[in-house]
């Protein structure tokens, strides 16, 4: 059936014009073809037909009787009988006239019958071919200087066919071209130099006859996958001799231009070239491109995807295997000295990863690329991601692991994926070698510069993309940055997050795979770090440290020198931004930290939680993991991304506090502390601003700008101090020693002062910033304030509120806690949170030391805040426990406390509250009017304000918690203090029971004595009166008490029937307190007479006895000196 069409006496006639040899053979056959020609023949050593094809002869039955016919130029095909039949049943009767024609059709077609005379007339028409070649090689110079008989020319005019003007020439050597590439054995010197490969590999047989009419394709494509086998080092492969593996490329790359050339690949996707690129011209490489683009699609052959998948391969160990790429990247090869000539198969420069690298290089460089050349590029790199198999090293070094995790993920770039995701989620789980090679593609395939050349992402991110990047440009570099920007949000997909990842775990571990950084870095790379081009490697400085080495230079000062530029720096602020939300993108992390990533953060898995694990344990990390997290992390101080990646954008105030003022990376930091608890604050943003502030407290190196305004006192007033709480204790110290003892200078500087106060304002927001009152505490804070939140000082606010009920180390350090708030209000969060605007409105020109004294003057203005108010009762409270939290009062009564009040402070225990009772000790020597004025004044105001409230006398809090919630419940609940409850236990003081309440309302009685402002409910009630008759007596002393008394006895006097009534009640009072309480000693006695109503008259009796007493000494006395004179005289 084949005979019709086989022309094994094509490459005879070929090789013989090539050469110019003259023809030797026996055969009359050729004899009587040449002389048809008119070109003559000289007898030489040619091959003859039985030469080149044993039984030629005999199985050429009819040569003998068809062709000695004499035939003009006009022969045509279509007119010999034996091929009639065929040509009219498979051929378009208008290609009948065209020999040419009629060969292609026949070239294409199985259905042949099997005479045998056909080929002697296709060898005649071949004849004629040569000899038109002969004709045009003047015309093509490039051909004229080829050697003859190598079969070189053949392939010249075909590389050049452009070049002829003649069109009708131009499509003969098109179609005959066609025809040379229908058997190996046409081309000239292929099967001598591969014969050998050919028989070993069993690819074929070099005799005809017994094979498929295109088996010959088969040939060179078994020759081909065997070149590929040998390429990738598989098992069993057979190493091709490399005169054999040069012909194969060549024959590879001359059939480039058409896909008709690659016979095995034609036959073998015919049906898919009709089904995907019916529409697409045939030439110029335009066929293969169109099905290399169908080459995973379901309904592709999968014969045929073999046969792409083999061109591929070949393209891959050589450029100019595809024809548009060479043609469009010429120039440009040449212009940027990306191609060398070499004879040697596979020559470094000219496999397909070479010349990626090396226009890639010139593209990041700032190089011109011309456009065509660089979509060539595209479409190459896009099909080194889709097909690992590309890669020869891949599939060579990383068989191991495609086969034990890969498998069945061939399409689509899932095993390339696949492996990236066993090399970032083990490292050991893939090799060394694995690694560089996936390493090496991702930088060929350069999927950074555009994420189209991903697949695998682009289809997993395409709905992210269209939402979330909508605003970038398809194909720009920063469409990668924007979907890490959106890693961990809501916009954000499952499997494109696992693509990224995937991605960027590799793009990490090379600088120059970012495009952006590279182009904003690569001059500072090369000044300060030794960076090499884009497509060179250096031992001595690998890609992976270009980048540590670039943010070790990004926040050096201006004295240090060496800075990157602007636009450098923001890029490695970038970077570190991505980094921070994946420890596995940070490739020293990840291999200084594996052992402690095990230990301490197995369970970490939420996205950002390594990293926070490990600064949590900073001080547990082995010493090589702790100095990588101890140095990121001050590097994340001064860019401060972390809150901001994890939750943006920032709320509306801040965004616009930053907008307006160009705030730096410290004051960012500190503005986001600042605003973390307000209603715009995202959640993941203020948490993430929280733990940045736990882990600063680690180090005083990571809170840049306090290490900035510090670092210098640190070293001179703090040595050998690193965590940032005792360095904050430290200075703080320093600086309160400095002004109590009114140092001349200040020991630390003003910059540092200043920082220093925001750093322990901000400390006091949050117990965790205090480990020294954190730590203590942690047993009480699970069981009194479990359901508390930490922000907002609230936890600390729920400590203070039940001290009573703490351990012992905890009450200590609260009671510390407060007395540094009381001396300094602004360290006191809660307060100056709740009373932020009434600091505005009524103590905007008070020192921030005085702010507490200024709120309790307001108090009670009509225009103070109710909850502020609350607020400013609690810190009274608080100050009338003991009177060291009342910095006023112990400046007022330094030396009366001492005084007065010895045995309490003998009794007290260092670091606790003495409950009030240095207080109520001075409140009884303010009733006796024995204090210091200074000291009085401060008593008089605590009298005052406590008269009012029940709650600000901690003594009769503690002694009458049950009397009140029994008898006084409705006042207590009212919370109105106007001094109801004071009121309502003085005139239930007959139902009191207990000694210790009896013993406080009484007490309050002896001070109601002592000035009517202490007893609010006779003041309301006399108001009138002591306008009316004691206006000239000035307050204080129990003077106006005395006048209202005196008009209370004196009948021409008319008080108010309330204030006569509440007099005479506090009369009634008093008496019972002197039956209940008499007088302890003789100053006791003294204070009750003095404070007595019927003061006068007690004097009088008390004169009165004295005269008396007087006298009857002197009378006693006379009469004794008597008695004395007497017995003298005896």
């Amino acid at each position: 059936m084949a005979d019709c069409i086989r022309v094994p006496l094509l490459l005879l006639s070929i090789c013989i014009f090539s050469s110019l040899h003259p023809i030797r053979g026996q055969n009359n056959v050729i004899t009587k073809l040449a002389a048809n020609a008119d070109l003559p023949l000289k007898p030489a050593g040619g091959l003859g037909p039985a030469a080149g094809i044993p039984g030629a002869a005999e199985r050429i039955p009819g040569a003998g009787a068809s062709l000695p016919r004499k035939r003009s130029t006009g022969w045509k095909l279509v007119e010999e009988g034996v091929c009639r039949e065929d040509l009219t049943l498979l051929c378009p009767k208008h290609s009948w006239n065209n020999n040419l024609a009629v060969l292609e059709c026949l070239q294409d077609r199985k259905e042949v019958s099997a005479e045998t005379e056909l080929i002697a007339f296709l060898f005649y028409n071949s004849y004629l071919l040569m000899s038109m070649f002969y004709t045009l090689l003047p015309q093509i110079r490039e051909c004229a200087a080829e050697e003859l008989g190598k079969g070189y020319l053949v392939s010249c005019l075909v590389d050049h066919r452009g070049n002829i003007s003649d069109y009708q020439c131009n499509q003969y050597i098109t179609k005959m071209t066609t025809i040379v590439f229908s058997d190996y054995r046409l081309i000239c010197g292929f099967m001598e130099k591969c014969r050998e490969d050919i028989n070993t590999l069993h690819c074929g047989s070099i005799s005809t006859g017994e094979k498929d009419v295109h088996s010959q394709g088969e040939v060179i494509a078994c020759l081909e996958k065997a070149l590929v086998r040998d390429a990738e080092e598989q098992q069993g492969a057979h190493p091709i001799k490399d005169e054999c593996k040069r012909s194969i490329m060549r024959v590879a790359e001359l059939s480039s231009d058409d896909f008709h050339l690659d016979r095995y690949l034609y036959f073998s996707c015919r049906e898919d070239r009709e089904r995907f690129c019916e529409k697409t011209l045939a030439g110029e490489g335009r066929v293969y491109k169109c099905l290399f683009n169908h080459k995973f699609e379901e309904a592709m052959t999968e014969r045929c995807r073999e046969a792409l998948t083999t061109r591929q391969k070949l393209i891959a160990q050589d450029y100019k295997v595809s024809y548009s790429l060479a043609k469009a990247c010429k120039s440009d090869l040449r212009k940027y000295h990306c191609s060398a000539d070499s004879n040697m198969p596979r020559a470094r420069e000219a496999r397909l990863s070479y010349l990626l690298l090396c226009l890639e290089s010139a593209v990041h460089r700032g190089r011109v690329v011309i456009g065509e050349c660089q979509g060539e590029m595209m479409d190459y790199r896009r099909m080194l991601m889709e097909d690992f198999s590309l890669s020869p090293e891949i599939v060579l070094h990383c068989r191991a692991e495609i086969e034990g995790h890969c498998s069945g993920l061939h399409r689509k770039g899932r095993t390339l994926h696949c492996l990236m995701r066993v090399g970032r989620g083990d490292a050991s789980a893939i090799d060394a070698n694995c690694q560089r090679a996936l390493q090496t593609l991702i930088q060929e395939a350069d999927p950074g510069s555009d994420y189209r050349i991903d697949r695998a992402l682009n289809e997993a991110c395409e709905s992210v993309i269209q939402t979330a990047c909508k605003h970038i440009r398809s194909g720009d570099p920063m469409i990668l940055s924007c979907l890490m920007e959106h890693l961990y949000t809501e916009k954000m997909v499952e499997d494109c997050e696992h693509r990224l990842l995937e991605l960027q775990y590799f793009i990490a571990r090379d600088w120059k795979l970012d495009p952006v950084l590279y182009r904003k870095c690569q001059s500072d790379g090369a000044r300060l770090c030794h960076a090499h081009r884009w497509n060179e490697t250096s031992e001595v400085m690998p890609p992976g440290a270009i980048f540590s080495c670039l943010y070790r230079h990004a926040y050096r000062s201006v004295e240090q020198g060496r800075r990157l530029s602007r636009d450098c720096k923001v890029e490695v602020q970038r970077i570190l931004h991505q980094r921070a939300l994946d420890v596995k993108l940070d490739p020293e992390l990840q291999r200084q930290c594996m052992t402690d990533l095990g230990k301490w953060c197995s369970e970490k898995t939420e996205p950002g939680q390594e990293l926070e694990c490990l600064q949590d344990h900073l001080e547990d990390l082995v010493a090589g993991c702790r100095d990588v997290v101890g140095n990121l992390t001050e590097l994340e101080s001064e860019v401060t991304q972390e809150a901001m990646v994890i939750a943006p954008p920032l709320p509306r105030s801040v965004s616009q506090e930053v907008a307006d003022n160009q705030i730096n990376t410290g004051d960012l930091m500190e503005c986001l502390v600042q605003n973390k608890h307000q209603k715009e604050m995202n959640e993941k943003c203020s948490v993430g601003v929280t733990h940045f502030q736990l882990i600063q407290i680690k180090d005083f190196r990571f809170s840049y700008k306090f290490k900035t305004a510090c670092k210098e006192d640190v070293l001179k007033l703090c040595p050998n101090i690193k965590k940032k709480v005792d360095v904050v204790i430290c200075l703080s110290t320093t600086v309160r020693n400095d002004t109590l003892q009114d140092a001349k200078e200040q020991r630390v500087s003003i910059k540092c002062r200043k920082q220093l106060r925001v750093e322990e304002v901000e400390m006091s927001e949050d117990i965790r910033l205090e480990p020294e009152l954190y730590d203590p505490c942690r047993q009480d804070i699970n069981r009194l304030c479990q359901n508390v939140p930490f922000g907002n000082a609230q936890v600390i606010e729920c400590l203070k509120e039940n001290k009573r009920q703490l351990t012992q180390r905890c009450h200590q350090r609260i009671f510390k806690l407060q007395e540094v708030e009381m001396v300094d209000p602004e360290l006191d969060y809660q307060l100056m949170r709740v009373c932020k605007h009434m600091i505005r409105r009524f103590c905007s020109e008070s020192e921030g030391k005085n702010v507490l004294q200024c709120l309790k003057q307001n108090k009670n203005s009509e225009l103070m805040d109710p909850k502020c108010k609350q607020m400013i009762t609690k810190r009274q409270i608080t100050q009338n426990t003991d009177y060291r939290l009342n910095p006023v009062l112990r400046k007022a009564c330094k030396a009366d406390i001492p005084k007065f009040c010895q045995p309490i402070l003998n009794k007290a225990m260092a670091d606790s509250e003495l409950e009030g009772q240095v207080i109520a000790c001075l409140k009884l020597k303010y009733a006796g009017q024995r204090l210091s004025p200074d000291c009085e004044a401060q008593i008089q105001v605590i009298l005052q304000e406590s008269a009012l409230d029940y709650r600000l006398d901690p003594q009769l809090q503690i002694q009458c918690t049950t009397e009140i919630s029994q008898l006084c419940s409705e006042e207590a609940a009212a919370q109105e203090q106007t001094g109801q409850v004071e009121e309502c236990l003085k005139v239930n003081l007959l139902k009191i029971k207990q000694d210790g309440c009896k013993k406080e309302v009484l007490n309050m009685l002896k001070e109601s004595k002592a000035d009517i402002f202490v007893d609010p409910v006779l003041h309301t009630a006399c108001a009138l009166d002591i306008k009316h008759q004691c206006a000239a007596i000035p307050p204080g002393r129990g003077r106006q008490m005395s006048c209202l008394m005196e008009a209370l006895q004196d009948k021409r006097v008319r008080l108010q029937p309330e204030c006569k009534k509440r007099l005479q009640d506090r009369i009634d009072m008093w008496s019972y307190a002197a039956k209940v309480a008499p007088a302890e000693g003789f100053s006791d006695l003294a204070m009750q007479v003095i404070t007595s109503p019927s003061k006068n008259y007690i004097l009088m009796v008390i004169g009165g006895g004295v005269a008396v007493l007087f006298v009857m000494g002197l009378l006693c006395g006379r009469f004794t000196r008597r008695v004395t004179q007497q017995l003298k005289d005896r």
